[in-house]
């Protein structure tokens, strides 16, 4: 199942009536006039939602992510429930069999987050988050909270764990002319759903994805194991010209910095052995987020 949202994908809100919620679908309505369907609120089933936007029409509430998928046929839920009851929130779009959720709340319980991995482990939904931008296809679908103003339509897939260097490099790209194809921001947290090797699999296998960018962070293992699946693929014949960054140069060990997964432990996770394990598997690595763009055109150029 593709993670590449596009003009056809139809969308539901878990928590468009909170002031996160309607703010954010108002901008996805703005947004090529991406196919926010309907809200879910466990009180207001029946009501309807007007959003400020011109020409938008008024979204259904339902009581349930399950009456709202039966109604309208929804590919998508996106979440905006504030941490207490997000998890939950993430059960009930994977117990509907919604295909693909996208979790923005920040500061889940990790405890929450086991209950929410175990389910989906077992299930046929895609997650991507939690604590995640979300994701943009240009010019088509914006699920998330992204700005839709830096984005173009072109070549490079981005994937990337930290929401600001998302920006960066989609910026970047689209000064150098180069455009996007998605961008997806896979989120900081320790325990999440979609990982890199889950978005660069479908990057791979996308004809219009020419090149890809890669935005990691210290803490982990995510992106060494990345490395070693790009590896394993040129070995197949599979490879694409690729950049990358690595944000947490100068962090202490044992500190965390900014995300929850963010901390170095036990000699591993450390900037260095990311950035050293990208190289190896072929990735220009940018000394700077604002060289992406340039590192990335200097690779294309061979």
């Amino acid at each position: 199942m593709s993670i590449l949202v596009n003009k056809d994908t139809k969308i539901i809100v878990q928590g468009l009536t909170g002031k996160t919620g309607t703010f954010h679908t108002e901008q996805a309505l703005e947004y090529y006039g991406t196919k926010m369907v309907a809200g879910v609120h466990p009180k207001k089933g029946g009501e309807t939602w007007s959003s400020g936007v011109e020409g938008a029409a008024e979204l259904p509430i339902f009581a349930s992510v399950g009456e709202a998928k039966e109604a309208t046929g929804a590919d998508a839920s996106v979440i905006y429930v504030p941490p207490a009851g997000a998890g939950a929130a993430i059960i009930e779009a994977i117990d509907a069999e919604v295909p693909f959720i996208v979790c923005i709340t920040e500061g889940i319980p990790v405890a929450d987050m086991i209950k929410v991995k175990a389910k989906l482990d077992k299930s046929r939904s895609r997650l991507l988050g939690p604590n995640c931008p979300g994701i943009l296809t240009p010019e088509e679908c914006k699920i998330g909270i992204m700005p839709g103003s830096i984005f173009k339509k072109g070549s490079v897939g981005v994937v990337s764990r930290s929401g600001t260097l998302t920006y960066e490099a989609v910026f970047q790209t689209s000064n150098a002319g180069l455009g996007q194809t998605t961008a997806v921001g896979i989120g900081g947290d320790p325990v999440k759903g979609t990982e890199f090797i889950d978005v660069l699999e479908m990057f791979l296998a996308d004809d219009e994805t020419k090149s890809m960018i890669m935005i990691g962070e210290i803490g982990g293992s995510a992106e060494e194991e990345a490395a070693q699946f790009l590896m394993d693929e040129a070995k197949k014949g599979r490879s694409k010209p690729m950049a990358g960054f690595i944000a947490g140069r100068t962090a202490p060990p044992g500190r965390t910095m900014g995300h929850a997964g963010a901390v170095i432990s036990g000699g591993k996770g450390g900037a260095e052995d990311k950035i050293a394990a990208m190289e190896e598997a072929g990735i220009r690595v940018s000394p700077s987020p604002a060289k992406l763009g340039e590192t990335l055109l200097e690779v294309l150029k061979g």
